[in-house]
């Protein structure tokens, strides 16, 4: 256990669970789809969907949408700043199955129709999980430079991918695979101990099998 496990972050308030940890999802979401969002749909479970406005849980995963981070002070304003720039937003509540109590699912829409989805949970302290990606299962905590890689679940794949890593230098801490059906499409989600630069997801992104790698800066 270290400092920010039980202090949590630098945040705007008042719940390190309900904002901080609200805001770092909708970061991560950011960061994946990788340009301006301008609709945004978010489906919130468990306490999330009962506590989200007096917490300000909806503002803070809006922030992050918008690319603001856990301590920006424009966080109480977020609905205001959306509205402003364009973004689109909807909230809806529901129940999800086995899934932790504060969870959102969110799926961003950037002006050419790319679109991103997102299962994610603050887990206490300003942490969070991403357990799905595109609907796809992943393990991702966004404390660590990660690479999301879509690729056909075929020989030799994955060992191509962490053999370039390790030719980068780059340390594996984290490491989770799924797959929809054996040959069909699978995912990979790494996360780093060690920083690394967009040459080595380029170069992920040219391999044999690879549908396409995201890199994802810590958040």
């Amino acid at each position: 256990m270290n400092v920010f496990d039980i202090l949590g972050p630098v945040m705007i308030g008042p719940s390190s669970s309900h904002t901080a940890g609200a805001a770092r999802i909708g970061l991560v979401t950011r960061a994946l789809l990788g340009k301006k969002p301008v609709k945004a749909h978010i489906f919130l479970h468990g306490s999330f969907a009962k506590t989200y406005k007096g917490h300000g849980t909806d503002k803070a995963l809006v922030a992050g949408i918008l690319g603001m981070q856990t301590d920006d002070e424009r966080i109480r304003f977020s609905l205001d700043v959306a509205e402003k720039e364009g973004l689109e937003i909807q909230i809806e509540t529901g129940e999800l199955e086995d899934a932790h109590p504060n969870t959102a699912e969110i799926t961003l829409t950037a002006a050419d129709g790319e679109k991103v989805s997102l299962r994610g949970s603050s887990i206490g302290g300003g942490n969070i999980l991403i357990t799905r990606v595109n609907g796809m299962e992943v393990s991702l905590t966004g404390q660590n430079p990660a690479l999301i890689v879509l690729h056909k679940d075929a020989p030799g794949t994955i060992a191509a991918v962490t053999e370039l890593m390790a030719e980068y230098g780059v340390n594996i801490c984290n490491f989770h695979l799924a797959r929809e059906t054996k040959g069909g499409l699978a995912v990979m989600t790494i996360e780093s101990d060690t920083h690394f630069g967009p040459e080595l997801n380029e170069r992920i992104n040219q391999l044999e099998n690879i549908y396409s790698s995201t890199m994802l800066e810590r958040v």
